[in-house]
């Protein structure tokens, strides 16, 4: 009798769903109503509610958020996205593939895909349009660009996945390095074979004055990029501690820099990426837009905003966990995937798994309910567990552009007034680039491995 009521209830919570009810309510209703059936106290809810994020290593999730905040409202993000097309610009599609390239830079410091779509959709969407590239495409770009958001490290859900599976979070952001990059290679290959097939974009020769002075523009957002990966790398802080350093940084970056670019508003970029001054001198390169101490309180409740959304995901997923672990799903799924017996069919099976899932819930969601349970089954088959979180979460990741779902999507369609399906056709190609990279990282384990230092057998501690 208890499963047909938690089919019911589960039945309920999909149509809750497909009406649009946001997912923190589908899982809480959820959680609630099979708690009632099981005879799941309420009391322990609220306990596991609380637990689920009384946890150091989960402060760097609004630090790092607010730090993609900060380099959007100082101007860093411009100024990444000015260098990339400096260097770029002179290939056939060169200002879309360095969209790709700034979403790269930008996640090497925010670590979330939707604030990477949105800021440099926002930034380089109207440059792609002036540049003679169809609209639906370069917002379809900035969609798939946001996807190495949460793979180029710092990661907010590297930090879940290491909360949950009990791995050094510093491990995670380091094996997430290089796939990270393979998939912007990967996307940046998809971007110029269409637009070489389309004719799109005006080329730029190529100058090296011209990338150097754009580089020494974006100098800020460099340092910032140097500092998480230098630090996390050599052990000097945690990644909690870096999240606390990086916001530091470009916080007081932020406010130092805003006097002195009133002073010297004739040196900042202009409407065109790369376009600094050609007169523009030394210093004056140095200096980014900032922000003022009156426009800080806003963008510290946008930060708020975000991670408001994000914990009580977290903490209502948690319970859902322990619930269908006291269901037997894990055993179940265990169970059905071992029976395919090869090294390869389980992998492909959990990969399988994580990408269906991945249409219809949010990466957060997804890997707090499946990461529990499919993580033990690949390491039983020989998978190395920082290899496996890799290939969970490019997985995910890949899921941000795949419909239903497809937050990216949504995101570029909000900021770009495109719809939604319009954007599914220029969508694919990058999402077959993904694919490839992502069986790439799969098959070549290395490619998660090979930078992984004092490397245990196979224990991991968070840090």
């Amino acid at each position: 009798m208890d499963g047909f009521w938690i089919i019911l209830i589960s039945f309920g919570v999909t149509i809750l769903f497909a009406l649009g009810v946001p997912i923190f309510l589908v899982i809480g209703y959820w959680v609630v109503g099979v708690s009632l059936v099981i005879d799941f106290t309420l009391a322990n809810i609220g306990v596991t509610l609380y637990e689920g994020l009384n946890f150091f290593g989960l402060l760097a999730l609004p630090l790092f958020i607010m730090t993609g905040d900060l380099i959007k409202s100082a101007g860093i993000a411009k100024r990444l996205s000015d260098f990339a097309y400096s260097v770029l610009g002179w290939l056939r599609g060169g200002l879309a593939m360095a969209s790709l390239g700034a979403c790269g830079l930008f996640a090497a410091i925010s670590g979330s895909n939707s604030a990477t779509t949105a800021t440099i959709g926002s930034i380089m969407h109207p440059e792609m349009k002036r540049g003679g590239y169809e609209e639906t495409f370069a917002a379809a770009t900035a969609a798939a660009g946001g996807t190495v958001g949460i793979i180029i490290p710092p990661s907010i859900i590297f930090i879940v996945y290491g909360f949950l599976m009990n791995l050094s979070i510093s491990d995670l952001f380091i094996g997430g390095l290089i796939p990270g990059c393979l998939m912007v290679i990967a996307m940046q290959g998809a971007c110029w074979i269409i637009c070489q097939k389309n004719g799109w974009g005006h080329l730029i020769q190529f100058r090296l004055l011209r990338s150097l002075k754009t580089a020494l523009g974006a100098w800020l957002g460099f340092f910032a990029i140097l500092l998480v990966i230098w630090g996390i790398y050599s052990g000097a802080f945690s990644p909690t501690e870096a999240a606390g350093v990086t916001a530091g940084f470009c916080l007081i970056a932020g406010l130092v820099m805003y006097p002195l670019a009133k002073r010297l508003h004739h040196a900042l970029p202009g409407e065109t990426p790369g376009a600094l001054p050609d007169d523009a001198g030394f210093f004056a390169r140095l200096i980014i837009p900032g922000f003022s101490l009156t426009e800080l309180p806003a963008i510290i409740m946008r930060s708020g905003q975000i991670t408001g959304l994000l914990a009580p995901l977290i903490a209502v997923s948690v319970v859902m966990q322990q619930i269908l672990s006291l269901l037997g799903a894990d055993a179940f799924v265990t169970e059905m995937l071992g029976a395919l017996g090869g090294y390869y069919a389980v992998l492909f099976a959990c990969m399988a798994i994580v990408l269906v899932a991945g249409t219809v819930l949010e990466s957060l969601p997804n890997t707090i309910i499946l990461a529990p349970i499919l993580a033990p089954i690949a390491a039983s088959i020989g998978v190395d567990p920082i290899h496996f979180a890799v290939i969970f979460l490019v997985g995910d990741a890949i899921g941000f552009i795949t419909p239903p779902y497809g937050l990216n999507l949504y995101v570029a369609s909000g900021i770009t007034g495109i719809p939604y399906f319009r954007l599914l056709k220029y969508t694919m190609p990058y999402l077959g680039a993904l694919v490839v990279a992502w069986l790439l990282i799969a098959f070549i384990p290395e490619l998660s491995t090979i930078l992984l230092v004092n490397k245990g057998a196979g224990v991991y501690q968070l840090q």
